[in-house]
């Protein structure tokens, strides 16, 4: 028949997946068409790892819940709320354990108990050089700290230790600086917690629409805008309010710019790994 051509419109087998190849590795998070292909090959259950369980405090005497009744020098706890969206949306059983005050014992205390029940503690606030910033210390008390500061802008005052063989990480109280570590500090040692293979963020190339001098040795998440240009490149504005309290810089702005530890100079027209935050969870 016309049209027709010996060999066309055939399927052969094998020509998805060849036979005894890996389909999905080991530590793969597993993505819709994961599973599609599971099931192309007849498998109807995967043996998966459970979901990490991760205990989440607040510190501070300063903190109030969501709508609770705020004292004149006190903030509501919003850090919590963040925390707990983002870890669940990395699949982990977050447990919301309230907020703890500025008590040594009782911090200790509390996460003595956290350690029983979850595998990682995960505190925001109290980390700092403030008097009364006692998380480092209650570590110390209830198990082991390993390291505190990181050389990372906004998120510098990270502390990382063990509590009754449980690994802790007390991110920074300042909400932006909490955000950063999460996805930068806590993300990977959550893969690796969770038996999967960490895939770093991979920052979209972008142009710069600023100018911006800073000192080097830290590398610098900078909460910019993304439009584009005439041109149509993509191009990067700092948001206009950079400070690592400032919630709205997240809600107002499209993602982070990633700056190098040796940058000190950023011209318009330079190139910047640029991270949307859908992309970093």
């Amino acid at each position: 028949l016309a049209g027709i051509v010996r060999g066309a419109n055939r399927r052969p087998a094998g020509e998805d997946i060849a036979r005894g190849s890996v389909a999905i590795p080991a530590g793969r998070r597993l993505r819709p068409q994961d599973l599609a292909l599971a099931a192309a090959i007849g498998r109807g259950d995967l043996p998966v790892r459970r979901a990490l369980r991760v205990a989440v405090f607040s510190t501070g005497n300063e903190l109030t819940e969501p709508g609770g009744l705020r004292a004149a020098s006190g903030i509501h706890d919003s850090n919590r709320v963040m925390l707990i969206a983002l870890l669940r949306r990395l699949g982990a059983d977050a447990t919301d354990l309230g907020i703890l005050r500025d008590e040594p014992a009782s911090l200790a205390a509390a996460l003595r108990a956290a350690a029983e029940s979850h595998d990682l503690i995960l505190t925001s606030g109290g980390v700092s050089v403030g008097e009364e910033d006692h998380v480092k210390g209650a570590v110390a008390a209830a198990g082991s700290l390993a390291f505190w500061r990181l050389a990372i802008k906004p998120g510098r005052p990270v502390a990382v230790g063990m509590v009754a063989g449980t690994p802790f990480v007390g991110l920074p109280g300042n909400p932006v600086a909490a955000y950063v570590t999460l996805a930068f500090v806590v993300r990977p040692l959550l893969d690796r917690l969770g038996g999967a293979v960490h895939e770093p963020a991979l920052g979209v190339p972008v142009r710069s629409a600023f100018a911006l001098s800073r000192k080097s040795g830290r590398r610098e998440f900078l909460r910019v805008c993304v439009t584009r240009a005439a041109d149509g490149a993509f191009e990067a504005a700092l948001f206009p309010r950079g400070g690592s309290g400032t919630i709205t810089s997240l809600t107002g702005s499209d993602g982070l710019a990633d700056v190098p530890e040796p940058v000190t100079r950023i011209e318009p027209g330079d190139t910047l790994a640029f991270h949307p935050y859908p992309t970093l969870w």
